[in-house]
């Protein structure tokens, strides 16, 4: 199956270099998952206190998110292998400015809730649409080497979640926890307008007859992640009829998707390609951690160590320029193995040292913290983007990338309730620590994936992206 042909309004000067007017609108759209991940960890508080909600439920305005996000990401990707990215772009970013208005004007915390799913499902289109451009640029150029794209998208989509909790600081500062929300109108109006007139248009495909949409495994997988994210988030005896709804509605699941020919997720694939497989796993488990800290930390700076919430954002900020610098300085390097190493021990590392903050910590020390967590945020996210890359088929590029962010969704998701199960606002500093404890945790499984003998070959062709 080969991509969709573009036609062009205009020929571009020389065919070899990659279309520079695909950038803005790839960078864009790419951003507002992240942004919108990261600029509402400053904003759960005041949201919180506005609404009359604990934490536990504030949570919600995350794992909505990315529920509708991990559904939502194989679709799309799966959409734009098919027809595309032009039209998915728009209809997605178009839902991002609508949400927005949703959530500015919301009655009530479930409203708000709502607006976030929606919100969610709009942000779906913009990474598996920048994947797909890169690869189609790549075979029309017959250049595969798009290291520096890779690299800028890597900077845009995954280090500028570090940069929401200082602007999310500064927009309550300035206008209350609804102007984290009026930020995305004019981002999804940019969106609109760069993917309207930058995107190519694609051609008419056969295969669009035959294609249809598994409905069914949609709905079983949407049970089996918000059955699991209900339990996790008040784990007890009461609430094990929600695992076992989990359970049996994962296991429904799988054997679907073993048995169409157009699964939602193509599990059969993932089966084949156990490196592939070893990298989402590495998605997952390394997006557990950042977000574990990213929201955690930030809930803590608030409210255990005092700090108002733009100064908790300023406080990040060192993290965001170190996993810039990171980033940059190790995008093309071709050791994909080495660069996991590295940033799987660093996060290893960092992840240990909150186990000694308290209230009474020094700011430098806090800053540190921050620093350490930038390296692997600049060095995982690229790699194991870069590996997923590299391991896709041109066919399926678009969904391969979906099925990276729903991985890395679940990890958030994860994160989501291991917050809301160990920051208790009486005992926030200990359950810092116990947040800290789970995560060194996840950082041993993930030197485990490291086994993976595929990972010291992998860079060493001449097709290395």
């Amino acid at each position: 199956m080969d991509l969709p042909k573009f036609s062009y309004k205009r020929k571009e000067a020389n065919k070899s270099f990659f279309n520079r007017k695909l950038i803005a609108p790839m960078v864009l759209g790419s951003i507002l998952n992240p942004i919108n991940s990261s600029i509402i960890s400053v904003a759960l508080i005041p949201i919180g206190q506005a609404f009359d909600v604990p934490p536990s439920q504030t949570a919600w305005l995350v794992s909505s998110l990315y529920l509708a996000t991990a559904i939502g990401q194989p679709i799309v990707g799966k959409l734009i292998d098919l027809f595309g990215p032009r039209l998915l772009f728009l209809i997605a970013t178009s839902l991002v400015g609508v949400s927005s208005l949703i959530a500015v004007f919301a009655p009530n915390f479930w409203w708000l809730v709502a607006a976030r799913v929606l919100l969610g499902f709009g942000t779906c289109a913009g990474y598996p649409a920048s994947m797909y451009l890169i690869r189609s640029e790549a075979e029309r150029t017959g250049e595969e080497s798009s290291g520096s794209i890779l690299t800028l998208l890597a900077i845009a989509s995954q280090t500028i979640a570090v940069v929401g909790p200082a602007l999310g600081g500064v927009l309550i500062e300035a206008g209350g926890w609804q102007s984290t929300f009026i930020v995305n109108i004019p981002l999804s109006l940019a969106c609109i307008v760069l993917g309207y007139f930058r995107f190519p248009r694609s051609k008419a495909r056969e295969e669009k007859s035959s294609f249809s949409i598994d409905y069914m495994g949609i709905i079983l997988f949407g049970i089996t992640l918000i059955s699991t994210l209900l339990f996790l988030m008040n784990p007890g005896l009461h609430n094990v009829y929600l695992l076992m709804i989990a359970i049996i509605s994962g296991a429904l699941f799988t054997c679907l998707e073993l048995k169409i020919d157009h699964p939602f997720m193509d599990l059969r694939i993932i089966g084949r390609n156990v490196p592939l497989l070893f990298s989402y796993s590495r998605g997952l488990l390394s997006a557990t951690v950042s977000y574990s800290f990213l929201y955690g930390y930030t809930q803590w700076l608030d409210i255990g160590r005092g700090l108002a919430p733009s100064h908790a954002g300023l406080l990040l900020l060192p993290m965001f320029l170190t996993s810039i610098i990171v980033a940059k300085m190790t995008g093309k390097n071709r050791d994909i193995q080495r660069k996991l190493i590295v940033g799987i021990i660093i996060q290893l590392i960092a992840t240990a040292l909150l186990l000694f903050t308290d209230a009474s910590s020094s700011l430098i020390y806090l800053v540190i913290i921050a620093v350490l967590f930038g390296i692997p945020q600049g060095i995982l996210n690229l790699s194991i983007q870069n590996a997923v890359y590299f391991q896709a088929s041109s066919q399926q590029v678009g969904a391969s990338a979906g099925l990276l962010r729903t991985f890395m969704y679940m990890g958030a998701m994860l994160a989501s309730a291991a917050i809301g199960m160990f920051l208790n606002p009486e005992e926030i500093t200990k359950g810092l620590h116990h947040l800290a404890m789970f995560n060194l945790v996840i950082c041993c499984i993930l030197l485990v994936t490291l086994l993976d003998r595929s990972l010291s070959k992998m860079g060493k062709t001449k097709h290395f992206i």
